[in-house]
């Protein structure tokens, strides 16, 4: 499979990793957006958004949220923070291995762009 987040779950590609357990990974974003800019992933290949199963993934959505929550409490945006899934190109998606965005340490303002 030729998709980036794999090989980066895989050893292959490095990253700056800041937490993995059996079922994400999350590392610095390495064109961040915010002064804490990180990326939690599935270690499950999930191409976008409309690929996510209710029945087959739905714990490791919740996964995915709680694992953000406390990593960005332990990053210090105890203040606030944004989290962003892109979906597909009009969404925004560049890589097709679902990802979420979190951002913080700075105000955030809407709409985002």
């Amino acid at each position: 499979m030729d998709c980036l987040f794999c090989k980066i779950i895989a050893g292959e590609i490095p990253a700056r990793i800041i937490y993995e357990d059996d079922q994400v990974l999350a590392f610095h974003d390495i064109a961040p957006q915010a002064p804490v800019h990180f990326l939690v992933i599935p270690k499950k290949h999930i191409a976008t958004l409309h690929d996510l199963s209710e029945t087959e993934d739905k714990a490791l959505a919740g996964h995915i949220l709680f694992t953000a929550q406390r990593l960005a409490r332990e990053l210090g945006c105890e203040e606030g923070f944004r989290v962003v899934m892109n979906c597909n190109e009009m969404g925004g998606q560049t890589v097709y291995h679902i990802h979420l965005h979190v951002l913080g340490q700075r105000p955030m303002h809407w709409p985002p762009g």
